[in-house]
């Protein structure tokens, strides 16, 4: 099985010694692009706010080598930026099913995950789970990441469409309110 490309866009908003993305590129993960006109012009794109899940409706896209690509910026700018990339590409926005964040910054919170962690979830998604523990291999929290997440990321590998998936995480994880 052919490793999927994944691809982040840094628009260098927040502290480049707490970066994922650098390190996971200085390692050969991903490649990073601080040029827009350079990236990833189709794909699917990281997106939290998009409200359509990443998931095995996804899977024959991946297989016809789509990339994933994430936007590496502040939390702060984060709505400001993906307008300004949806402005510029042809991505396809998907939101992550909830995992908890096992990075230093965010540890315990749902959702609130470092790129690299954001990529290991989709590819166990796409059952590439070795590209997963590969790419989350040289961070002292990646292995704190599979265990947190076990379950839920199993659960998620075997789910038959998007929509079985969007129920699967309400197993694990308080339901939001109004949902």
């Amino acid at each position: 099985m052919n490793e999927i490309p994944l691809h982040v866009i840094h628009l260098n908003q927040d502290d480049p010694r707490k970066c994922t993305s650098r390190k996971l590129s200085k390692r050969g993960g991903c490649t990073l692009h601080t040029n827009l006109r350079k990236s990833p012009k189709r794909g699917l794109l990281l997106d939290p706010l998009s409200g359509i899940l990443v998931g095995p409706d996804d899977k024959q896209s991946i297989e016809r080598g789509s990339s994933i690509v994430s936007l590496d910026c502040s939390w702060k700018e984060v709505e400001p930026s993906l307008k300004l990339l949806y402005n510029s590409t042809n991505l396809e926005g998907r939101t992550l099913p909830v995992v908890l964040a096992a990075n230093p910054v965010s540890w315990g919170k749902p959702g609130r995950l470092s790129n690299v962690e954001a990529f290991a979830v989709c590819l166990t998604i796409f059952d590439r789970w070795d590209q997963a523990r590969k790419i989350l291999s040289p961070f002292n929290f990646g292995d704190e990441f599979f265990s947190l997440n076990q379950l839920p990321l199993e659960a998620y590998s075997q789910a038959k469409s998007n929509r079985e998936l969007a129920e699967i995480q309400w197993e694990f994880f308080d339901k939001p309110a109004g949902d």
